[in-house]
């Protein structure tokens, strides 16, 4: 493969589909330098920033020491921002005084000459002038860091860059992909051993979508996870189906942390007693509510380098899709782009593809 270019979904800059992107930055040295106010300042940022930019948080975990975010950046809406959708986005970090100046510009270009519609090109002007920075993976996430460093370095007096190096992203296509990398996310702290059950985290979507978030209700949380978890369907981000969203994701969740399993019959009277976790498991069928078989909810207990470095997680024919509208970064002996996962995930290998071929064992 040919360089380390950050891999942008074929479709990011048309109008066809969203993209859904797993976000990961650590912080420099890898230092544990996050308690409760950071990481409640960084959901404060990230927040501001979905707000802003147009872009959705489907699940996110904020860590000691890095975080992950399950990110949806849709395209611009055709025909673009109207006025007053702008000036409401602007207001998320712009002052009244800077918002109304805008505003004030907005009608002055419209109105200009005096004939109807004003001066379109001066229009134009002014809204590219801010939307340049929406509905785009790399300035979400730019912002957010830039933002979250200096109010850090002000708080805690120190100087200098506070992550280690440029994020790293995956793209993941909608679906059982997508469902999985929440699951995943959302366990994080389980896999280190801080909690022994996600909803106990409130530093994470699941734990905000459980327990509220800042303001008492998880909304925001539970709007990204019904997303995430009907990503394959026309839900879009409506709250209103989470009490429904919410059955399938525990499952799945539940599976990963062994508190539903198939292997928990037990002989009693020379019958077998099945719990009810089991039944509903067992009811649900192979792969539309939970994932397709025990050993890969398992998986997501461990560290499963794909989901990182992976570069492309999705179904094969997805994955090809991307490795051939990105044919010119590789070699002519590579022939198709999906790659079976080894390793630690290798549960997910025929199920999940990536486009990198990781080596198995390295950290």
């Amino acid at each position: 493969m040919k360089g380390k270019k950050r891999w942008i979904s074929p479709w990011a800059d048309s109008e066809e589909k969203p993209s859904i992107y797993h976000c990961v930055s650590r912080v420099v040295d890898r230092r544990f330098v996050f308690g409760d106010e950071e990481r409640g300042k960084f959901r404060m940022f990230m927040r501001m920033m979905e707000n802003f930019s147009g872009c959705r948080v489907l699940s996110y975990c904020v860590m000691s020491n890095h975080f992950h975010i399950l990110l949806e950046v849709p395209p611009m809406p055709q025909g673009g921002l109207g006025d007053a959708e702008l000036l409401n986005r602007l207001g998320v970090f712009y002052g009244e005084n800077f918002v109304k100046s805008v505003a004030d510009e907005l009608l002055a270009a419209r109105t200009e000459g005096g004939v109807a519609g004003g001066n379109p090109e001066r229009v134009a002007e002014i809204h590219g002038r801010f939307t340049r920075r929406m509905h785009d993976l790399s300035d979400f996430m730019k912002t957010l860091l830039q933002r979250f460093t200096r109010w850090f370095n002000r708080t805690h007096n120190r100087t200098g860059t506070l992550w280690e190096e440029r994020f790293k992203s995956v793209i993941v296509e909608g679906g059982t992909a997508a469902r999985t990398m929440a699951a995943y996310i959302d366990l994080n702290p389980v896999r280190a051993g801080m909690v022994e059950d996600p909803a106990d985290y409130r530093w994470s979507s699941y734990g905000e979508a459980v327990g509220g978030g800042p303001r008492g209700n998880g909304k925001k949380a539970r709007e990204g996870l019904v997303r995430a978890i009907t990503s394959d369907t026309d839900t879009g981000f409506d709250a209103g189906e989470w009490k429904v969203a919410s059955k399938r994701y525990r499952r799945l969740l539940g599976l990963a942390l062994e508190r539903k399993t198939l292997n928990a019959k037990v002989a009693v009277s020379g019958k077998m007693r099945i719990s009810k976790n089991d039944a509903e498991a067992m009811e649900s069928g192979d792969n539309q509510t939970v994932l397709p078989d025990l050993d890969m909810a398992k998986m997501l207990r461990c560290r499963v380098r794909y989901f990182t470095d992976g570069a492309v997680i999705g179904s094969k024919g997805f994955v090809n899709d991307a490795f051939a509208a990105a044919r010119d970064r590789f070699t002519e002996k590579r022939k198709d782009g999906a790659r079976r996962m080894r390793g630690s995930g290798k549960a997910a290998a025929g199920v999940l593809w990536s486009v990198r071929d990781l080596r198995i064992g390295v950290t």
